[in-house]
């Protein structure tokens, strides 16, 4: 079933402090045209960058998500980011007025909240999910952690249990088994630490805005009744307590299990930055903001690979060429054992595909890994560039009286070997207009499905002599 994407009616204006900088700060979430996905804009930064929510914008994940571009950075966007995901909202851009989301009350509520009063408005467009195809996994053993997406049909699954070692915390799990249940189940779980966490970031003068109302802090070792004064004092609280359930007396738990939930709420932020909505099941063991963000990349990849195999198309060798061997030499001057191309499947003004066979037969193979041939690098490009010779030579009357001299080659990668057996598939298209006899292209060589070469080239076709013909 097709879902249309949606975006927010209005603008919406949440105000409050980072939990890091201790800075005011104003949010304001701005309705966003079709396929414009989540962005945030630095309104106090000069020419008011941009910084896309892309989990290759990630720059720090030490004590919450960091993206940054283009000269400016965004922090703790994971709780903004999971509301969205949660509200399923597809394109906002959210604009502050300085480098850290507000913290609110260490959930994501508050803007849930903010956002489901101004309401939502359908687009145009459809909502391209990614369905993960299969399972996909990511571990850290030193830190046990486990990571794992697996395929779900029509669906946006979670699964997260934690396991700190510890005597309070324990081992917790959380679950939903619908982006619908998010408001309901984990929006408003907040974040926690450790009270010999909050020590050391007290220490370090960090958590400037932290005030006791927007965390939850587990009590891991006793703790002196002159110490617990020292924390009212700085919180500015009459007294402070730790309570039956071993965390500070400073608020309640809203689930028992409140820990694990917003490690869940964590992992639905971090995920967002992946840049499209996923249907699949998620499960983890031990998350944290580092691994989300390398499991994120290795999800994005994936997809990234996939949309690659789907632009690319797959050319039949057999194919009735436009040119065979002996038509090529009648353009080309190359000749054996360096005429390269054996076939011209395709060509066009700006187009040509190539077919090379590579044989044991090939003398090169005496001298180059005889015991585990491989066709060498250099060999491939330059069959690359013959066949994007034939497409230049191919803008004049009479290509065999013109040589064609490469200029440049840059940007060559060798994707994977390629060996006596395979038929490798040139294509080679115009970057630009062929001007003065210069051709800039792109070319791709192919075994199967697989990319072996990729290269850009700059080449000059010039007449021959008639004394050189």
């Amino acid at each position: 079933m097709e879902v249309k994407q949606r975006t927010i009616k209005s603008d919406v204006v949440v105000s409050g402090v980072g939990l890091h900088t201790g800075e005011a700060v104003t949010m304001t979430f701005k309705p966003a045209p079709e396929n414009h996905g989540y962005k945030f804009r630095r309104v106090d930064v000069e020419g008011q960058p941009v910084i896309d929510a892309d989990v290759d914008n990630v720059t720090d994940t030490s004590r919450g998500t960091t993206i940054s571009q283009n000269g400016a950075s965004v922090s703790t966007v994971e709780h903004v980011l999971a509301a969205l995901v949660g509200l399923e909202v597809d394109n906002v851009m959210i604009e502050l007025d300085g480098p850290e989301t507000p913290i609110m009350d260490g959930s994501s509520i508050k803007f849930i909240d903010a956002l489901e009063d101004i309401g939502f408005r359908e687009q145009d467009a459809n909502r391209e999910y990614y369905n993960i195809p299969y399972n996909i996994h990511y571990s850290e053993a030193d830190r046990k952690v486990e990571m794992v997406a697996m395929p779900l049909e029509g669906d946006y699954r979670f699964t997260c249990m934690i396991d700190y070692n510890s005597p309070i915390l324990g081992s917790q799990h959380a679950a939903i088994s619908s982006l619908a249940d998010f408001k309901r189940e984990i929006s408003s779980s907040r974040t926690f630490c450790f009270l010999h966490e909050l020590e050391m970031l007290l220490k370090h003068n960090l958590i400037k805005g932290g005030d006791l109302n927007n965390a939850i802090v587990v009590v891991d070792k006793e703790v002196s009744k002159d110490e617990l004064k020292h924390l009212a004092k700085l919180f500015n609280r009459e007294d402070i307590d730790v309570a039956r359930e071993g965390i500070l007396n400073n608020i309640e738990l809203r689930h028992q299990n409140e820990p694990a939930r917003h490690k869940l709420l964590d992992m639905i932020g971090d995920l967002a930055l992946v840049g499209v909505p996923l249907r699949g099941h998620i499960m983890a063991a031990r998350p944290g903001h580092a691994a989300n963000v390398a499991f994120a990349k290795k999800i994005k990849a994936q997809i990234k690979k996939e949309k690659s195999k789907k632009s690319l198309h797959i050319y039949n060798p057999n194919t009735k060429p436009v040119y065979d061997t002996v038509q090529i030499m009648e353009i080309l001057p190359h000749r054996q054992p360096f005429l390269m191309i054996d076939k011209i499947l395709e060509l066009t003004k700006t187009h040509v595909v190539g077919v090379k066979n590579v044989t044991m037969n090939e003398d090169l193979f005496q001298g180059h890994f005889p015991g585990s041939p491989i066709f060498p690098g250099v060999l491939q490009i330059e069959a690359m560039a013959q066949t994007g010779g034939i497409l230049v030579l191919n803008t004049v009357p009479d290509p065999e009286n013109y040589l064609t001299l490469f200029l440049k080659i840059e940007n060559a990668r060798f994707k994977d070997k390629v060996v006596p057996g395979d038929t490798i598939i040139f294509v080679c298209d115009l970057l630009a207009p062929i001007r003065r006899g210069i051709a800039q292209m792109k070319g791709v060589g192919m075994v199967g499905e697989r990319i072996v070469v990729e290269a850009e080239l700059m080449a000059q076709i010039v007449k021959v002599k008639n004394n050189e013909a």
